[in-house]
């Protein structure tokens, strides 16, 4: 097995130990501020998702809290697979 299908199976068995599915999961992102970055955010978790944002300084880059229900470990990795296509995200 590959190190990242090792990786991806040990967080799958962690997160299940923890979540009894559907469960609420929080994601954490910051991406430069560009309304086609944070509109991508907000098309990956969908209208029932929890959105919370916060401005840097400046105004240039972007955090967002996001709390959504999952309804198992592939969804979240699904979730961080698609943000992560989004230019200058960092997944915290």
């Amino acid at each position: 097995m590959s190190d990242d299908k090792e990786r991806r199976e040990a967080l799958r068995q962690k997160l299940n130990e923890v979540h009894q599915w559907p469960s609420m999961f929080m994601f954490k992102f910051v991406m430069p501020n560009l309304d086609e970055n944070v509109e991508s955010l907000h098309q990956i978790f969908g209208e029932e998702a929890e959105f919370r944002s916060r401005l840097s300084k400046n105004g240039n880059y972007i955090s967002f809290t996001i709390r959504a229900m999952m309804l198992d470990a592939d969804n979240i990795f699904d979730r961080y697979e698609k943000a992560g296509k989004i230019e200058g995200i960092i997944s915290l």
